[in-house]
C-alpha cells in the first residue's frame, strides 16, 4: 500500500486582511465543537502601531467551511428523490444521529421528515441505514486506515461509512450497485451538501483508493475485531462468556437479515386458506408452526395480502410462543405488562376472548399497541403506567401475567442493528435491577394458582435464566414450570427465529 493518506483538513474563516488563524486540534473522532461557556482568552499586548502600507486590492474571499456548532444533518439538498446520492445523505444523516444516541427508527423519522421523502425514498434510505448499521464496524475500521485522522464532521464520517459498506458487501451477498455508481454519488452527495461540499475530493480519493487496494485493507481491517465482527469489543467478550461454544454463530447471525415471519389471525382465516391467498398473489411462504409463514422472499408489509384488514400480523417465529405458554381460557383477566408495541397483546386476544389490560410507560408506544389491536379488530384496556408501580392498579388480581421486561434486546440484534452500538456494559446491570422490581411488583398482582410468564429478548444470563434463578429464591410461592428457557439466535430448515428467554411461573396456592 502506498503511505500517502488523504486526509482533511478544515479551516477556520479568515478576516478579510488578517491572516488565517491555526486550525485547532480536535479532541477526539467525534467530539462535538467546544462552546461558547468556556473562558475567554486573555488579550494580547501588542506593539505600537506603525503607519499602514498601500493596502492592495483585495481578492474575492473564498468559501468558508469552519465547522458550525449544529451540523445541517437535516438539510435537504436538491438532488432527485429516488437518486442514491440522497438516499446516502439520508443514510449519513442517520448514522451520524446513531452516533449521538438516537435509536435508528427515529433517527430515520426524523430523516424522511426533514427530506420529505417519497415512498421509494424511504425505502431506499431505510435500507442503507440498516446495511450500514451492519457494516458500521469494518466500515470505520478501514476509513481509520486510509486517514491520518477520522474528519470531525458527523455526516461526512456516515457518508463515506455508507458507501464503503455498499462497496464492501458481507461475504456471499452481492453487491447492491457498480463500484464507479458508489463513488459517483458519493461525490455528488458530499457536494450538494453545505457541510460536505469541501471535502467532495476526499469522499473521492478514500474510496478510489479503497477500489485499488481493497484486498491488502480487508486483509489488515479484519485483524481487528470491530471489523471482523462488527460489535464493540465489550458485546464480543460478553457473547464469548456467555456462550463459549456458540459465540461465533450468535455473532454471525446477529448480522444476517432477518426473515419475514407472518402470524395468522385464526379468528379470521385459517392457515391453509392464507397460504393459498399468498400464492394467488406470487408470495411462496412456508408453514413453520401452528399459525406461523416464514415468507422466502420479504416485501413491504403494504403487499402482504389481507394485512391491513387484520388477516395477519408481523412477527418473528420466537415470539409466537409467549400467548401459547400462558394457557389462556375465555373469561381470564390477562395482563401485557410493557406490552409496546403490541404483537403479543394481539396474540393473546386471537387465542382467547380474555379481559386483556396493555401496560406500558411510553404513551406513544402504547398508541402501537392501540393501532395493532384496532387493525386486527380486538380492544383491550390501555394503561400508560410503570410497571413497577401499583398506582394504576385497580386491586383485582390477574388470572395470567406476560412480563416481557425491558433489557439490552441482545437477542433480537440483528431486526435492530443499532442496539450493538447505542448500548453501554452497564446497561445491563442497570436494566436487570429494573426488571426484578417489575418482577416483584407483578408478583403482587397474580391470584393464587395464576400463572406469570417473563420474557427477554437478551442473549446475557444477568438479565434472562440468572434473573429467573434470582426471582425463585425470592418468592417461595413461585413454582418453575417447563417453558422454552433459552432460545438462540437461529437458522435452517424450519428454524429461523431470535434470541428469546422464556420461564414460565406458578403461583402456589397457601
Amino acid at each position: 500500500m502506498t503511505d500517502k493518506r488523504p486526509t482533511l483538513t478544515i479551516k477556520p474563516k479568515a478576516a478579510s486582511g488578517k491572516p488565517a488563524a491555526k486550525p485547532a486540534n480536535p479532541a477526539a473522532q467525534y467530539a462535538r465543537p467546544k462552546t461558547a461557556s468556556q473562558p475567554a482568552p486573555r488579550p494580547e499586548k501588542r506593539p505600537e502601531a506603525k503607519p499602514a502600507a498601500p493596502r492592495k486590492p483585495e481578492a474575492a474571499m473564498r468559501p468558508s467551511y469552519e465547522i458550525k456548532p449544529q451540523f445541517q444533518q437535516a438539510y435537504r439538498p436538491d438532488l432527485p428523490a429516488d437518486s442514491l446520492a440522497l438516499a446516502m445523505l439520508g443514510a449519513a444523516s442517520a448514522v451520524a444521529q446513531v452516533r449521538d444516541g438516537t435509536a435508528l427508527p427515529q433517527a430515520l423519522a426524523n430523516v424522511f421528515t426533514a427530506y420529505e421523502a417519497t415512498p421509494q425514498g424511504r425505502g431506499a434510505i431505510q435500507d442503507l441505514a440498516y446495511r450500514s448499521m451492519r457494516g458500521l464496524g469494518r466500515a470505520e475500521t478501514l476509513l481509520g486506515l486510509m486517514t491520518t485522522k477520522a474528519p470531525d464532521v458527523p455526516m461526512l464520517v456516515g457518508l463515506i461509512e455508507c458507501a464503503l459498506v455498499l462497496l464492501d458487501p458481507p461475504p456471499g451477498e452481492q453487491a447492491a450497485y457498480e463500484p464507479f455508481t458508489v463513488v459517483d454519488q458519493a461525490v455528488t452527495a458530499a457536494s450538494r451538501h453545505p457541510d460536505l461540499a469541501h471535502a467532495k475530493a476526499m469522499v473521492n480519493a478514500v474510496l478510489r483508493r479503497f477500489l485499488r487496494e481493497r484486498e491488502e485493507l480487508v486483509a489488515a481491517a479484519v485483524k481487528h475485531p470491530l471489523a471482523r465482527w462488527n460489535y464493540p469489543q465489550w458485546w464480543i467478550d460478553a457473547t464469548k462468556a456467555a456462550y463459549p461454544r456458540d459465540w461465533e454463530a450468535i455473532l454471525e447471525a446477529g448480522n444476517r437479515h432477518p426473515p419475514l415471519t407472518l402470524r395468522v389471525n385464526t379468528r379470521k382465516t385459517s392457515l391453509e386458506d392464507y397460504l393459498r391467498r399468498l400464492e394467488e398473489a406470487g408470495l411462496a411462504a412456508d408453514r413453520i408452526g401452528p399459525s406461523a409463514l416464514r415468507l422466502k422472499q420479504a416485501t413491504n408489509v403494504s403487499q402482504i395480502p389481507g394485512f391491513h384488514d387484520g388477516l395477519v400480523s408481523v412477527q418473528d417465529a420466537g415470539a409466537q410462543l409467549a400467548a401459547p405458554l400462558l394457557g389462556l381460557e375465555p373469561g381470564m383477566r390477562v395482563l401485557d405488562a410493557c406490552a409496546a408495541p403490541g404483537g403479543k397483546s394481539g396474540h393473546i386476544l386471537e387465542l382467547a376472548d380474555v379481559e386483556l389490560t396493555a401496560v406500558d410507560a411510553d404513551p406513544q408506544r402504547l398508541a402501537r399497541v392501540r393501532d395493532n389491536l384496532g387493525r386486527l379488530g380486538l380492544s383491550g384496556t390501555l394503561v400508560a403506567a410503570e410497571a413497577q408501580t401499583q398506582d394504576w392498579w385497580d386491586g383485582r388480581q390477574y388470572d395470567r401475567i406476560l412480563a416481557d421486561v425491558p433489557c439490552t434486546a441482545s437477542g433480537i440484534v440483528r431486526r435492530h442493528p443499532d442496539i450493538r452500538w447505542l448500548r453501554r456494559k452497564t446497561d445491563t446491570r442497570q436494566l436487570t435491577t429494573l426488571s426484578s422490581e417489575i418482577l416483584d411488583n407483578l408478583w403482587q398482582m397474580l391470584r393464587a394458582d395464576g400463572k406469570l410468564l417473563f420474557v427477554t429478548c437478551s442473549l446475557w444470563p444477568q438479565e434472562s435464566e440468572a434473573q429467573a434463578a434470582a426471582f425463585a429464591a425470592r418468592h417461595a410461592d413461585a413454582v418453575r414450570l417447563d417453558a422454552p428457557g433459552q432460545l438462540l439466535p437461529s437458522s435452517g430448515a424450519g428454524l429461523d427465529h431470535d434470541g428469546l428467554f422464556y420461564a414460565l411461573f406458578e403461583k402456589r396456592v397457601a
